[in-house]
């Protein structure tokens, strides 16, 4: 085995030969035996142990083992204990997905504090298998299919092309200790249900299953990587980003063939989990919003828009009359003018006068009106974004200059014709705001 993960290393991962690496060590057979293969190879390693404190002294005698051995061999150790059932009750997260949380971010703190390059992990060929039928299991798409990476940015594991049966007969030819986790044996857990159930039969019925099923995983992530390349090619073409947002063009998503393919593509990193929400978005009445924690998604008539969430914004600024420049939460500049020509939409003219001091600035709210420049009465705002095809996002990030309880100016949009200029305005006022 030592040779061939030698020249598995050297036609897939060579950069590993020189640099600083961590190796996570359990202490079972897997991670043992990637430890063993390091040092054979004579690698720049240093060992991370977590201990979980979730089998009682078993735990404690794993953590012992690992410490052990590194003292033995003069190979930095490092180590981590976690109250981890008290800590995934708290987030309300399952004890697994909890353990795998704390020792990845465990893990990555400890490369950068300690200035290693990489993370080794022991996952080997059965993993892959067993981890493509749990996802089976449970309904999945191209990332649950794909199998476990080789390579997830500093994390590599690079046992994957090993099956279990050949890590085993190494550590008995070498003569490598380990331990073993009694809770491996309990078919409670899925994963071990399928490792000892499902997969033995799977070998029985073709002794060359793994081998098959790695073909296959090779098979499915070039079409993965075919998939991932055309939904980009689309994306480069229908997908817009306006200031903070990005809009989705319908039109052209709906003559897709795979729409909903598409817009997991795009959305799958942003936190969102009401997929069937969102495969129906596009036939929603336009305002329909979906949430994830740190973001929206938005029906808007002809698009889907994404937007970070973000409270919207109550404050009050005031406007003294000295104030010649406002620098916060907008730039506005003030300045008395004889010239009232401008075709420039963010400047407008008033009547100086007409103006009750402090003036303020602030968002819209429910129930504002106005009376729009060169209109006979008012209008509500409502109404007047709704005929501006404004988004949601952009009804929220207009500000409006007010004068006591009037609106002045929806800024950049529309001034309000009761401050307008006439025939008998003595002090004209030139305001002028800055994107």
């Amino acid at each position: 085995m030592i040779n061939a993960f030698q020249n598995h290393i050297s036609q897939q991962l060579p950069f590993l030969q020189t640099k600083k690496l961590i190796v996570a060590v359990s202490g079972g057979i897997d991670s043992m035996v990637l430890l063993e293969l390091c040092q054979q190879l004579d690698w720049s390693i240093a060992v991370a142990h977590c201990n979980f404190s979730l089998r009682g002294l078993e735990s404690d005698e794993d953590e012992i083992f690992v410490r052990d051995y590194c003292q033995e061999r003069k190979i930095p150790f490092y180590l981590n204990r976690f109250n981890t059932a008290e800590f995934a009750e708290q987030i309300g997260m399952s004890i697994q997905m909890t353990a795998r949380q704390l020792r990845y971010d465990w893990f990555e703190t400890l490369r950068v504090r300690e200035g290693y390059d990489y993370i080794l992990t022991a996952h080997q060929a059965d993993d892959v298998a067993e981890t493509f039928l749990i996802n089976l299991t449970r309904g999945t798409g191209w990332d649950g299919l794909t199998g476990i990476p080789q390579q997830n940015g500093v994390v590599v594991r690079p046992l994957l092309p090993f099956s279990r049966k050949e890590i085993e007969n190494y550590a008995a030819e070498y003569l490598i200790s380990w331990r073993e986790d009694s809770s491996n044996a309990e078919n409670y857990y899925q994963r071990n249900a399928l490792r000892h159930e499902v997969l033995p039969v799977l070998k029985d019925m073709n002794p060359a299953f793994l081998a098959n099923f790695q073909k296959t995983i090779l098979y499915l992530q070039e079409t993965k990587n075919l998939a991932d390349w055309a939904v980009a090619q689309f994306l480069e073409k229908a997908l817009r980003q306006h200031g903070n947002e990005f809009h989705l063009d319908l039109y052209q998503l709906n003559a897709m063939p795979a729409p909903r393919a598409i817009l997991y593509y795009w959305l799958k990193s942003y936190g969102f989990t009401a997929w069937d929400d969102i495969y129906h978005l596009p036939e929603a009445e336009s305002g329909k919003q979906i949430f994830a924690p740190d973001f929206v998604l938005l029906k808007n008539r002809t698009h889907l828009i994404l937007y970070a969430r973000h409270e919207v914004r109550q404050e009050v600024f005031t406007i003294e009359k000295t104030n010649l420049s406002v620098n916060f939460p907008i730039k506005l500049e003030f300045c008395s003018t004889s010239d009232i020509s401008s075709d420039d939409a963010n400047t407008i003219f008033v009547d100086a006068d007409l103006l009750d001091y402090p003036l303020t600035l602030r968002t819209w709210q429910e129930g504002d009106q106005f009376h729009p420049f060169g209109m006979n009465g008012s209008k509500k705002l409502s109404k007047f974004f709704k005929d501006e095809k404004y988004s949601l996002t952009a009804k929220e990030r207009q500000w409006l200059l007010c004068s006591g309880n009037k609106i002045v100016w929806v800024i950049g949009k529309r001034a309000d014709d009761r401050f307008k200029i006439t025939n008998n305005t003595k002090t004209k006022l030139k305001i002028t705001f800055s994107e």
